[in-house]
């Protein structure tokens, strides 16, 4: 068409179209955006630190996770699955929050930790009545099957204090059964959970006893590598926030009244940025 024949309502109905597709073309974008820079945020079935609670998440560790958000201004579900899942989504995907995660000096160099959040102890147990036998064996016991939930590190831990035949299933819960039911005599478990585990599945701490400590362990937020750093740092800033003001000491009382709250605030990155 001519440009005389090109009146001024057809270049005006040609120029909003125009302005209509690049609009949506920028919503578009803005969408798609926001979508690559969603955090997803995982924790586990790991009673009191954290756990399902009809439809949602509860805890220690959440309180403190969504305490951090209000601070942040972050809405982001926290969905609790199981922990193999979680570990594989940190491992794998970008914008991903694993949490609680035992630090380890490999899992140093696998994420960016933050924390700690909390400090347990790794420990061995057994049925009530039989540490003594147990703890007489002597290096001896390094034999005996160990059960632990699976791609924990507390699995790894006892890999390292010299036990090979180690028994792994889905769950802390499945676990506890299966030493109560006699299937092997040693667990191998964070102290902060024990009672908790148990009393989830109708028993009492009172069943187990401790046969000997393996390991500490402090137990931080983890990102995923692919996190932007700007989110790592308004986690961060947060997270001095909470502890400043006291609120973290307060949760962490509330839910572990006989332990005591980890003041720091430490950021291990593998990348070395500060």
């Amino acid at each position: 068409m001519h440009a005389a024949h090109f009146g001024p309502f057809c270049l005006r109905t040609l120029l909003s179209r125009l302005r209509r597709v690049g609009l949506l073309w920028a919503l578009l974008f803005m969408s798609s955006l926001a979508s690559a820079q969603e955090l997803q945020i995982f924790t586990e079935d790991w009673p009191p630190v954290s756990f399902g609670n009809g439809n949602k998440a509860d805890g220690m560790a959440v309180e403190m996770v969504q305490a951090l958000q209000a601070r942040i201004g972050s809405s982001h579900p926290v969905q609790v699955v199981p922990w193999a899942r979680g570990y594989k989504a940190l491992l794998e995907e970008p914008n991903t929050l694993l949490f609680t995660v035992g630090r380890s000096e490999e899992r140093e160099k696998l994420m960016i930790l933050l924390g700690p959040v909390a400090i347990s102890t790794t420990s061995l147990y057994t049925r009530k009545g039989n540490a003594a036998r147990l703890q007489a064996m002597g290096d001896d016991i390094q034999k005996l099957k160990v059960g632990a939930y699976r791609s924990s590190i507390f699995a790894d831990t006892a890999r390292k204090k010299g036990f090979q035949n180690i028994e792994q299933a889905p769950t802390p819960q499945v676990i506890a059964n299966m030493l109560l039911a006699k299937r092997f005599d040693l667990w191998v478990e964070g102290s902060l959970v024990v009672s908790s585990v148990l009393k989830e599945i109708g028993h009492s701490v009172d069943e187990v006893e401790k046969v000997k400590v393996l390991d500490s362990l402090e137990l931080y937020l983890a990102f995923s590598t692919q996190t932007p750093a700007s989110t790592i740092k308004a986690w961060e800033d947060a997270l001095r926030w909470l502890k400043k003001e006291g609120h973290f000491a307060r949760i962490h009382q509330k839910w572990l009244p006989n332990e005591v709250p980890p003041m720091a605030v430490i950021r291990l990155d593998p990348s070395g940025k500060p």
